[in-house]
């Protein structure tokens, strides 16, 4: 090899990149240094201004042209910088956030073949050393390779001692607290006996037939999440890929208010009704309800939104509606799916809270003669829903399929997996569609 056609590994245009699109969307920062520090730049400007970007994002601070540039002429670095002229170039130059994990592995793996050339390089040179011991010297190297290895994007071991004292601690918390709950509270004593609330890091899929009502049931989840929680100051982040925010606020007002939907969607309210109206405009206005209602979300879009609100103040419950509408890479449905859920369960761990993904059933439940329960082989498009899924429940409704049942308005939550407790052929529910209200049926009734 011609060592005059040798060239450092760098991705100088990745870099750029990098920093273009946290100009761009500063929620993209949470993600970037998650996996790369400013080590990982080789262009020292750009190491200047990530480094800059994420003290920035450490102190809560906005990050724009006007931050970053002030921050730097703090530390008197500006020029080193690029200046003025080599800033605005990074700000106004339009870059994909889409495309952001792939600037990120360009970047970390430039740098970690630059990092393993150079200590290599100095491995092979005190080889040369007639003064090193032979055996010591290979002992160097294995240690020095084991070092390099540890920078790739794997886990540590953790001895069973430090494990054994984590579910230590927890017991005894657990032990401390009133009732059976251990999880956050959802508002249903039938729902919490069944899970003991919904833990820190578990996936939960509510799946459905459309019309079902899961998109009400979930909506009521959110609100007994942020109320019963945190003596009612618990955080819930609402993604809703098909409706907007301001639907979902009113279903949850008629909910509240006991005013039908359709009055509320129109206008046409009793004037006896307006007090009770205004009285669940307030209520819920002090709730931590936070709604996404854009279209084209990505899970990097997701995770990312939900770890800035869990950076600003806390994250207590995430609800997404509904799963199989989250863009996602892949070349059939089921790849799409699959890829979706796996990431949803590995964000529910990240953000260490409880996230709920509504899901479609497939078709075949019309298909079949007789009974029209639902079961775990409905789940649509891909049997990874299933596999990465802590809890999966469904919703029925008898008189959907039935217009003549005795079960008019009866509706079973059926929880069908539960990786820390019992299953369920069916809790018992109340379902109002007017008023997108699901009420525990106590046994009178």
């Amino acid at each position: 090899m011609n060592k005059d056609n040798i060239q450092v590994p760098t991705e100088i245009d990745s870099e750029i990149a990098i920093i273009g699109c946290i100009f761009l969307d500063p929620n993209v920062i949470f993600q970037v240094a998650d996996e790369i520090s400013p080590d990982d730049f080789y262009d020292a400007r750009n190491r200047l201004i990530y480094r800059t970007m994420v003290e920035l994002n450490r102190s809560g601070s906005a990050i724009d042209a006007t931050t970053v540039s002030s921050y730097l002429n703090q530390k008197n670095v500006f020029e080193q910088a690029g200046g003025f002229e080599y800033l605005s170039k990074l700000v106004d130059y339009g870059y994909s956030t889409e495309n952001i994990d792939t600037y990120i592995d360009l970047v970390l793996n430039a740098s970690l073949r630059r990092n393993a050339i150079n200590t290599l390089n100095n491995l092979v040179q005190k080889g040369y050393d007639i003064n090193v011991d032979a055996f010591e010297y290979i002992d160097d190297v294995e240690r020095t390779v084991f070092d390099l290895s540890k920078r790739r994007k794997v886990d540590e071991f953790r001895g069973i001692k430090a494990v054994a004292e984590a579910v230590s601690q927890q017991t005894i918390k657990n032990a401390a607290r009133d009732g059976e709950i251990i999880g956050i509270d959802t508002g249903y004593n039938s729902v919490n006996r069944i899970t003991q609330g919904f833990q820190s890091g578990q996936l939960i899929i509510l799946a459905a037939r459309p019309a079902m009502g899961k998109s009400a049931m979930a909506m009521n989840l959110a609100v007994n999440v942020a109320t019963h929680n945190n003596n009612g100051n618990a955080t819930v982040a609402i993604f809703n890929l098909e409706m907007s925010a301001e639907q979902l606020v009113e279903r949850m007002i008629a909910c509240e208010s006991s005013i039908r939907l359709n009055q509320i969607k129109n206008g046409r309210i009793y004037k006896n009704d307006w007090v009770r109206f205004n009285t669940s405009v307030e209520k819920l206005g002090k709730l931590n309800l936070y709604f996404d209602d854009s279209s084209g979300s990505t899970i990097a879009s997701i995770r990312a939104k939900c770890r800035k609100l869990k950076a600003n103040s806390r994250l207590d419950f995430v609800v997404i509606d509904y799963l199989q509408l989250i863009e996602s890479e892949g070349k059939t449905q089921i790849e799409k799916v699959t890829k979706i859920t796996r990431a949803l369960k590995l964000m529910a761990r990240e953000l260490d809270c409880p996230v709920l993904a509504l899901s479609q059933l497939s078709r075949d439940v019309e298909k079949r003669d007789g009974e029209k329960k639902p079961i775990m082989a409905d789940l649509r498009d891909s049997g990874s829903i299933e596999q990465d899924a802590d809890i999966v429940m469904f919703l029925y409704r008898e008189d959907y399929y039935n217009k003549q049942s005795e079960r008019k308005g009866e509706a079973d939550l059926i929880v069908a997996k539960n990786r820390s407790g019992a299953t369920s052929d069916g809790l018992p529910f109340i379902f109002t569609p007017e008023f997108q209200r699901f009420k525990e049926k106590k046994e009178e009734e």
